[in-house]
């Protein structure tokens, strides 16, 4: 799975998903971008790292996934996508006659309007290069519910209903679109959230995993970026030229319930 002279862009990948799939992507040999709406030392000092370990260029660049114009302006100053990896995302949690109005907007924009432009302005660069993968990062929750996530749901759900039109206008040319679903995955965000949890259920950490956090993913242990990483890299090879269009759930076997 050799992916040597592909630039890939990862959006909202200066740390957990985002970051673990662009490490993945570069040990295979891909030029990365990553991005995230901050311009700090460290953002760029993790580009830098990446390219050292790997012998890959590796870029930072600020965008805020929250404006169109921006999410667009960061495929551009990129100047190359064969590879675009849409993962950026927030979460709010509240009943639906409580969300905060501004909660919702941010959402839906974040984790979905910036799929559409991103999107749109990588197509015309695939196209001339005559190869593209298009992996979107959604979520078990774009093929399930639960209780007070509207809007995240709703975004996951409308990320893989672009995913799927986008690979149906494609389908003809080298070029595919799939989405990956994730259950939970430990990140540094996820683990930093263990310790309170434990004290709120006065649980040890094993049985706080196991039952608290891990209660819908029957494998009862956490996906990891790597992994996620991994699958993002399979679906960029030769040997998923004819994947396109659809999900593939990484979460211990959570939408089999």
């Amino acid at each position: 799975m050799n992916l040597s002279g592909k630039t890939a862009i990862i959006t909202g990948s200066n740390s957990g998903i985002g970051l673990g799939v662009a490490r993945e992507l570069a040990k295979a040999g891909a030029d990365v971008v990553l991005n995230s709406f901050t311009d700090r030392e460290e953002d760029h000092a993790l580009a830098a790292e990446i390219s050292q370990e790997t012998g890959t260029k590796a870029r930072y660049i600020k965008a805020d996934m929250s404006v169109g114009g921006e999410c667009r302006a960061l495929i551009e100053k990129a100047g190359a996508c064969d590879i675009l990896v849409n993962n950026a995302g927030i979460q709010h949690v509240a009943p639906i006659d409580q969300f905060p109005v501004d909660k919702w907007d941010a959402i839906i924009a974040i984790n979905m309007n910036s799929a559409y432009h991103t999107m749109a302005a990588a197509l015309p660069m695939m196209r001339a290069a005559g190869w593209g993968r298009i992996v979107n990062i959604a979520s078990a929750h774009g093929l399930t519910a639960s209780p007070f996530k509207a809007a995240y749901i709703a975004a996951k759900h409308g990320v893989v209903g672009m995913t799927k039109t986008v690979a149906l206008e494609t389908a003809q040319e080298p070029i595919t679109c799939n989405a990956i679903c994730p259950g939970y995955v430990l990140t540094p965000l996820v683990e930093a959230q263990i310790p309170d949890t434990m004290k709120e259920y006065d649980m040890s950490r094993e049985d706080v995993i196991k039952n608290v956090m891990l209660e819908r993913q029957p494998s009862k242990e956490f996906a990891t970026v790597e992994q996620l990483g991994g699958t993002t890299v399979f679906l960029c090879s030769d040997a998923a030229a004819q994947i396109t269009g659809t999900t593939i759930s990484v979460d211990g076997g959570w939408t089999a319930l």
